[in-house]
């Protein structure tokens, strides 16, 4: 298993990647078959406004998912605790459903709930607003897959939206979690004709 530790505005001493080794690696010991490489992020906040300021943040490649957690306090040391507890219970999960999967050899479904034109206007009045320069860059593998496994993978990285390559139409889609009414939808391009595809919502409760 591969392990990489990175800071951003911190001193990586020998202490902190002793403590980040012993934790990380205890959270992942069961699930070494299923790891191949994980990153670790530590950074400090430089605004002293910004309260939490120290955070950790874990990414796991395993066997073609990615699994993330990402906590923030006061304390780097207690960040990195309360990460490897999530990450731990993020790798849990994960197995447990790639075994659930394999009893039910079969693709679980997504329901329905609403459907309605994308807006053709997705920020109304407001004016957007980029940041004034690009602090960080990901890149990562997108491999064509279902809506259904999308939604599996929204739900072990921490985010509220995950973007993929839609198995059925070969085109770039956002999968992302509703906060005010629930459940989940997925934004995807415009037709060639000028016509927007429909925005289809999920129940929350699709597991």
């Amino acid at each position: 298993m591969k392990l990489v530790i990175q800071g951003k505005n911190i001193e990586i001493t020998d202490a902190i990647r002793e403590y980040v080794n012993e934790k990380i690696e205890k959270a992942v010991s069961h699930f070494q078959t299923l790891t191949t490489e994980v990153d670790i992020h530590l950074s400090v906040a430089r605004n002293p406004r910004i309260n939490p300021k120290q955070t950790a943040e874990v990414t796991i490649y395993a066997n073609g998912s990615v699994i993330r957690a990402e906590e923030s306090t006061e304390s780097l040391y207690a960040s990195i605790d309360l990460v490897a507890d999530k990450i731990a219970r993020q790798l849990r999960k994960f197995k447990e459903k790639r075994h659930d999967n394999k009893i039910q050899n079969s693709p679980k479904t997504i329901a329905v709930v609403d459907e309605h034109p994308v807006a053709a206007d997705l920020i109304g009045d407001r004016t957007p607003e980029l940041p004034a320069e690009v602090v960080r860059t990901k890149y990562f593998a997108m491999p064509p897959m279902t809506v259904q496994e999308a939604l599996e993978q929204l739900q072990i990285i921490d985010h509220d939206f995950y973007m993929f390559r839609n198995a059925e139409t070969d085109e770039i889609n956002v999968l992302y979690e509703r906060k005010t009414h629930g459940g989940y939808g997925v934004i995807q391009p415009r037709n060639g004709n000028g016509n927007s595809k429909s925005s289809k919502t999920a129940e929350s409760a699709a597991h």
